[in-house]
């Protein structure tokens, strides 16, 4: 049987196609995934998650020697509910040049283009290897890449390079600051609005919470330092979601709170959870046990992804520029997987096609220019792999 062979766009549509939202499963495409790979005599390593319901996919074309390139990304996307849609976001369309899809740019647009050059890299004579490193739940907390670097690093022999293929429009990105998510679970006591003396609502302590945190956010940003290249310059906070009560005439008994810390490279990552938890303990726990005994604040972590630190004449930036022809090169207040992968030691950069923009967007898309230009990227890396 014929290995099937795809153009980059041919290969997006059909990753498009699958509807891999965080809150699914991504098998579907996982599994498409190594089939493909299996079909062009590539060994693939699925690493799935506990229950199995997603897996992250590691494979290697080449010989099992150091020096390689990791191409990396993930594979979930972003909702599409609630967003106002001109076309099916499971439908890959092209109107003037922009494909429009969920997903075609944060990042299936770059897994894609990797994928289609599978047949080139087989038939290349490789000196070096190329390993695709595929990942799920990027959208909620890169929960699948710190198994997937720990496994990939564990099989193969050390690279030389990780690139992880999120949109830059082909530029480089060499840093960009952490993220760190808590839940905070106030629980109250419940009381008849007129009689607020007997009850505590959790609802009014949320609030409390919510504005000790804009002071420290204040705090943070008059210590910014500009010269870091960050925008904002400082490490920023935010409330994401709020929710609690039971009825307007009630003293709300529990509200469950999400906020979120990022932090610049180089900074105390865990200083705004500190600052946060001192003051649960020391002013508003006492507060609301003064009101009554059961009463309760607990703040849980959700995850933790690290900050991605700019290398000082960092190698994997230094490729990325070479095989781009692009001389941008920044550092950026968004997170990804970048930060997990350098902690393995192997040298990181950030480079892919589309504009981070359009991330998230209703109405998605990537410029078919794009596409070609990232295209144009692996084959200068092919060259290189063949020049060892």
């Amino acid at each position: 049987m014929t290995a099937p062979v795809f153009t980059p766009v041919e290969m997006l549509a059909k990753l498009v196609s699958f509807d891999t939202t965080s809150a699914k499963s991504n098998r579907v495409l996982i599994d498409w995934v190594k089939d493909y790979f299996d079909a062009h005599d590539v060994a693939a390593t699925l690493v799935p998650n506990a229950d199995g319901s997603k897996a992250s996919l590691y494979a290697t074309i080449g010989p099992m020697v150091e020096g390689g390139v990791v191409l990396s990304g993930h594979t979930d996307v972003v909702p599409v509910e609630g967003q106002p849609w001109d076309t099916d976001p499971w439908t890959l369309t092209e109107k003037a040049g922009k494909l429009y899809g969920r997903g075609s740019c944060d990042m299936k647009g770059f897994v894609a283009t990797a994928l289609a050059m599978v047949p080139r890299f087989k038939a290349a004579r490789l000196k070096t290897p190329v390993h695709f490193a595929l990942s799920y739940d990027e959208e909620i907390g890169c929960l699948g890449a710190h198994s997937l670097a720990e496994r990939l690093m564990g099989d193969v022999p050390k690279p030389r390079a990780i690139v992880i293929g999120e949109p830059t429009m082909m530029g480089t990105v060499k840093g960009h600051k952490g993220q760190n998510s808590y839940q905070v679970v106030f629980t109250g006591f419940e009381a008849h609005s007129s009689m607020t003396h007997l009850g505590v609502s959790a609802i009014h302590f949320a609030g409390d919470l919510i504005h000790f945190i804009d002071r420290l956010q204040d705090e943070f940003a008059a210590a910014a330092d500009p010269a870091k290249g960050y925008v904002p310059a400082c490490g920023t906070m935010n409330v994401g979601t709020l929710h609690g009560g039971t009825a307007g005439n009630i003293l709300a008994r529990e509200c469950v709170l999400v906020w979120e810390y990022r932090q610049i490279p180089g900074d105390d990552g865990d200083e705004a959870r500190r600052r946060v938890q001192a003051h649960i303990d020391a002013v508003m726990l006492p507060a609301m046990r003064r009101k009554h005994p059961a009463a309760d604040i607990v703040m849980t972590p959700r995850f933790v992804v690290p900050a991605f630190a700019a290398e000082e004449g960092g190698e994997a930036e230094a490729l990325a520029r070479a095989w781009s022809g692009s001389n941008l090169s920044t550092v950026v207040a968004y997170a990804t997987e970048a930060g997990i992968f350098q902690k393995t030691g192997v040298s990181t950069v950030v480079c892919g096609p589309g504009d981070i923009a359009q991330a998230h967007q209703p109405n998605e898309f990537i410029l078919r220019s794009q596409i070609d230009a990232c295209e144009a990227f692996l084959g200068r890396m092919t060259e290189w792999a063949e020049r060892g």
